[in-house]
């Protein structure tokens, strides 16, 4: 997370302008009819923007003006599917708002770095994953549970490295050729708890994911005796 005063006013101006419009869209796609009618599908919704909150406040603030804390926006995604999960991220940030966590200012190019970059590759990936059709459950879980969290949280980190250093306003530290070596600590935790979560709910409640085809991975193994003559 980055605090406003260390970006220009362009560089905030554009992120609320790219979140703005997300968000726009995001609306327009979300499915509002089934989720009005459907009381499990809203319980969902409630109890992963709460999640989502708690995770984002348990976070290491530094004196310059950056923070740091998990994401988590990738299970999110696998979980909602992307148009409620870009609103459960806007939800969790309102609330770092309320509580004096957050300024108003950032929350836009924040919302792109911390929601839309995660959410974007996510759904990526399991669209991808979907379009090979694996039947392997273990597929489903690395490349749309691990993988993603990591490659977003890469993403993440080099797209508000490249903000701070186009703007200029913040600078940067001595041991910056040691950053890549730091990235792959930052990248695994992400990658092993979002891949954990969505694990659990594969195992234990794999209607709750909308990106799970329950039918195609959990069906029983076809044998040869299956087969008719």
């Amino acid at each position: 997370m980055i605090a406003s005063n260390l970006l220009a006013f362009s560089t905030l101006l554009g992120g609320w302008l790219v979140y703005g419009l997300a968000l726009l869209w995001a609306i327009t796609r979300a499915p509002w009819v089934e989720l009005f009618s459907d009381l499990r599908r809203q319980h969902l919704l409630f109890g992963t923007m709460l999640a989502l909150f708690l995770l984002w406040l348990v976070r290491r603030d530094f004196d310059s003006g950056l923070s740091y804390h998990f994401i988590g926006m990738t299970a999110v995604t696998l979980l909602l599917d992307w148009p409620l999960a870009v609103l459960a991220g806007l939800a969790a940030q309102l609330g770092l708002l309320a509580i004096g966590r957050m300024d108003l200012a950032s929350l836009g190019i924040n919302g792109v770095l911390l929601v839309l970059i995660p959410v974007l590759v996510t759904e990526v990936c399991a669209i991808r994953v979907e379009r090979a059709q694996p039947r392997n459950l273990f597929v489903y879980i690395f490349f749309c549970g691990f993988f993603p969290a990591a490659l977003a949280t890469l993403m993440t980190l080099l797209g508000g490295l490249a903000l701070l250093w186009m703007d200029g306003l913040f600078p940067m530290p001595p041991w910056l050729d040691d950053f890549a070596g730091y990235l792959w600590l930052v990248a695994f935790p992400e990658a092993f708890i979002n891949g954990t979560i969505v694990t659990a709910l594969v195992v234990f409640y794999p209607d709750w994911l909308e990106t799970f085809n329950r039918s195609r991975y959990l069906q029983a193994p076809w044998k040869e005796g299956d087969r008719g003559e």
